[in-house]
């Protein structure tokens, strides 16, 4: 590892604490609505991610947001939002073990996205990895 400043490092804390918000959440919406439960967890996070900004000084940068910049993270945040009260209401119904792997074929989804909105190249490589992780989901899941 050249340094911490490697993607692929911080990709791995974000599944490691991806994983760890499947077990959290699941106890978490015990006894009440997965809603509710979305809208306290995204309090936290709207916290933390602030706090995280005007710790760095990074809010100046506000004033250099473009019309595209707005409109795109905006629907990016509508996304994550239906997301997250889609995967709250599946974890309240069913299990982590099953939800969880489901939940993480979004990645062979955004390789096809990536593929038509950025025209980002498939490789074989990238096909393989992508019907390995839909078999492994459906594996895991029926």
């Amino acid at each position: 590892m050249k340094g911490l400043n490697t993607w692929w490092f911080f990709a791995l804390l974000a599944a490691f604490f991806a994983a760890l918000t499947a077990i959290l959440a699941k106890i978490g919406i015990r006894g009440i609505s997965s809603d509710l439960a979305t809208a306290i967890r995204t309090v936290f996070i709207l916290l933390i991610a602030w706090g995280i900004v005007f710790a760095r000084n990074e809010s100046e940068g506000i004033p250099l947001l473009s019309k595209t910049n707005w409109i795109f993270l905006g629907l990016s945040g509508i996304a994550t939002g239906l997301s997250w009260i889609f995967y709250f209401k599946a974890l309240q119904m069913g299990k982590v073990s099953q939800v969880a792997p489901l939940d993480k074929m979004s990645v062979a989804i955004a390789i096809i996205l990536s593929a038509i909105f950025l025209q980002e190249v498939i490789t074989w490589k990238i096909a393989l990895g992508a019907s390995l992780i839909i078999i492994g989901t459906l594996v895991l899941i029926f």
